[in-house]
């Protein structure tokens, strides 16, 4: 059989010669850019561009954790997180409620995630709290004492009693956590508030707790601790001005000011 003419052949075979007779390999398809970390970079830094421009103000609830988000969660979108965020605890304030245990539970967030979550209200309040002018502050009137301290109780999940002291002309001597407890409960150290009491020179003292579930009205164990902090404070001359229970938002609580306790001052 004859055969066919090579160049014909070679030519079915698609095969290119270069001048010198060596094979030329065809050229290797462009690839595609498979880079994770710029998959989103794009929207990442439109996000970020718009916050620095804008601010918060407009952004929904869940492009503010999309945000926050990019800081833990990277090579990846983060929008299925932050939607998941807000749809298990319902809003944006109850995100940065829930607990360390509960943030770790959801689907896309580990413990880095949950801590950054966690660190922001302790940061806000923090910087609330270093604004306070703590220089010749007076404090004479629940109101003003409500004002002044519910900035220390913003985003707690868990009761926290203070002791504000105050010298004869209601200026701020001291103002100390004494405890921390559960969602609905806190210790109460007499000897501690004694002792602090003793070392700020008070003429008089108000305590002041918080109730993360919103309801100010005093229970049981709040009117138990305030008749035995009265008595442990007249045993050393000093004065129970108040006991004021911060709620949400500027919500209070004031034990003077109430019809049903204020004899008891």
């Amino acid at each position: 059989m004859a055969r066919k003419p090579a160049e014909v052949y070679e030519s079915r075979k698609k095969v290119q010669y270069s001048v010198e007779g060596n094979i030329l390999k065809p050229p290797p398809k462009p690839r595609k850019n498979v880079d994770s970390k710029n998959i989103h970079a794009g929207h990442r830094e439109r996000v970020r561009s718009r916050f620095l421009k804008e601010g918060l103000e407009n952004f929904d609830d869940h492009i503010v954790l999309e945000l926050l988000l990019f800081h833990t969660i990277s090579r990846k979108d983060t929008n299925e997180e932050a939607h998941r965020l807000i749809n298990t605890f319902g809003s944006l304030s109850n995100v940065f409620d829930a607990s360390f245990e509960d943030l770790c539970k959801v689907k896309g967030i580990g413990e880095q995630s949950a801590t950054l979550i966690k660190l922001v209200p302790e940061i806000f309040r923090k910087y609330e709290t270093d604004k306070l002018n703590k220089n010749d502050v007076v404090l004479n009137s629940a109101e003003m004492v409500a004002k002044y301290t519910s900035k220390y109780f913003k985003g707690l999940a868990e009761e926290r009693l203070y002791l504000l002291c105050l010298d004869s002309n209601c200026k701020m001597l001291s103002f100390d956590m004494i405890s921390s407890g559960t969602v609905n409960s806190t210790p109460l150290n007499n000897r501690l508030i004694t002792e602090k009491t003793f070392m700020s020179k008070a003429a008089s003292i108000i305590l002041v707790h918080n109730h993360p579930s919103g309801i100010t009205a005093p229970s049981k164990s709040d009117v138990n601790a305030t008749l035995n902090i009265m008595t442990a404070m007249k045993s050393i001359g000093v004065r129970l001005s108040d006991h004021i229970i911060i709620g949400h938002g500027d919500d209070y609580f004031s034990f003077r000011k109430s019809e049903k306790w204020k004899h008891i001052f």
